[in-house]
């Protein structure tokens, strides 16, 4: 069974900068494109960010966009966040999602592999 292994969460204050990487366990065999979620407390799940299997097609949600880079090496299996200008509303626990496809799907339902998530806290 493939996993999504996630990493690079933490504490940060605002204005600061993480890096989340996103890996599959093991090389699948399959197109698979990839998207960021996230959940506040209290609050629904919703896409932040995907991209897909060429990396020549990405999206971004209106709260994120010019802060937020998402890209992946397939040589290594691995996907990336790249969040800079955090700002305390970007607090969450960040999930990895991958469909199997060329494309991504910006709803949750559309994902079919998820990582165990990685909180992100964001001080004021």
């Amino acid at each position: 069974q493939v996993q999504l292994v996630e990493s690079g969460g933490g504490l940060v204050q605002a204005g600061g900068s993480l890096r989340l990487s996103c890996a599959t366990s093991r090389r699948t065999g399959r197109r698979l494109s990839m998207g960021w979620f996230r959940q506040a407390p209290g609050k629904e799940r919703d896409l932040v960010a995907a991209i897909s299997w060429s990396g020549g097609s990405t999206y971004y949600a209106d709260s994120v966009k010019g802060r937020f880079t998402i890209s992946r090496d397939n040589g290594k299996n691995t996907a990336y966040l790249q969040m800079n200008s955090l700002k305390p509303e970007d607090t969450a626990v960040y999930y990895c999602a991958a469909v199997t496809g060329s494309n991504y799907g910006t709803a949750m339902d559309q994902y079919d592999l998820w990582g165990q998530g990685t909180q992100v806290t964001v001080s004021s």
